[in-house]
């Protein structure tokens, strides 16, 4: 193979790979699911919207060293975390956060499954949340 079939196919795999992880437009299906990665600012003004369920998914030495707003506290790692998100109410948006995004993206797909409605992930986590 030639250098530049080498590169070529790099670069559309590089391109493949980082899309697909920064999501940025809503994916609405069928149901009418909203499952969303918003910037810090975009999450900062739905802060502000009423019925808003804002869910912490870090550990407690994570939420304790600091959080954003009235966020819930409910760890990724616990064993009851599926039952605690039951609990939430599916119809009304839930806007979520981890440290970087990594677990906040596999809570919004959980929830997604689980029925929720509408849910807002905030890209990059708490560590690009500019507004400590």
């Amino acid at each position: 193979m030639s250098k530049f079939t080498l590169l070529l196919a790099g670069f559309f795999l590089f391109n493949s790979c980082s899309e697909a992880q920064v999501k940025t437009s809503p994916e609405k299906s069928q149901e009418g699911v909203i499952n969303q990665v918003i910037s810090a600012d975009e999450f900062k003004a739905k802060l502000g919207e009423e019925n808003i369920q804002l869910v912490d998914v870090r550990t407690p030495d994570e939420y304790n060293a600091g959080k954003i707003g009235d966020a819930s506290n409910m760890d990724f790692y616990a064993d009851d975390f599926k039952s605690k998100l039951e609990k939430l109410d599916k119809s009304q948006p839930v806007m979520i956060y981890c440290a970087s995004g990594g677990r906040s993206g596999k809570t919004a797909s959980m929830m997604k499954s689980m029925g929720f409605t509408e849910v807002y992930d905030l890209q990059g986590g708490f560590n690009g949340w500019p507004y400590k």
